[in-house]
């Protein structure tokens, strides 16, 4: 069994907590994910830290052994219409729990706790993106990037 907890800026993580989320996220995200300190600060943002627009972080621990197995967070764009009302921007499972329902849930409850539409990147060989087709994403735009 797991336990889901949601954090926001009316539902803060501590120190403590915020960093056990980066440090899963930064270990289970794989090849898929950032350097801790973006991570970090996707985390603030979501939190509504220093006024940004907020968001949610889920998370999923097994009831028996307390240690993360899942995490999902969600940036508000502070935009609609035009450009989705929040952007996916994490979701990792522990490799160990994998196949179980673990991200389905999360996605769930990430699509539940959110107002307005959810946009999500994907590489195409991310095994994830069979979940986010099935739970009614759709690919509506090739993402072209200019770096700085």
């Amino acid at each position: 069994m797991i336990t889901i907890q949601k954090y926001s800026d009316k539902n803060r993580t501590n120190a403590n907590q915020k960093q056990e989320i980066v440090q899963f996220l930064f270990t289970h995200l794989e090849q898929y994910g950032d350097p801790e300190k973006d991570i970090s600060d996707a985390i603030d943002y979501a939190l509504g830290l220093e006024n940004k627009p907020g968001g949610h972080i889920i998370t999923a621990r097994n009831e028996e052994t307390q240690h993360l197995v899942g995490a999902v967070v969600v940036n508000k764009t502070g935009m609609s219409g035009y450009i989705p009302e929040n952007i996916l921007v994490y979701i990792a499972t522990d490799k160990e729990v994998r196949g179980k329902g673990i991200g389905k849930s999360l996605m769930q409850e990430a699509i539940d706790s959110s107002q307005g539409d959810i946009a999500l990147h994907c590489e195409p060989e991310n095994p994830a993106f069979h979940l986010y087709k099935k739970l009614g994403f759709t690919s509506k735009y090739l993402e072209m990037r200019l770096k700085k």
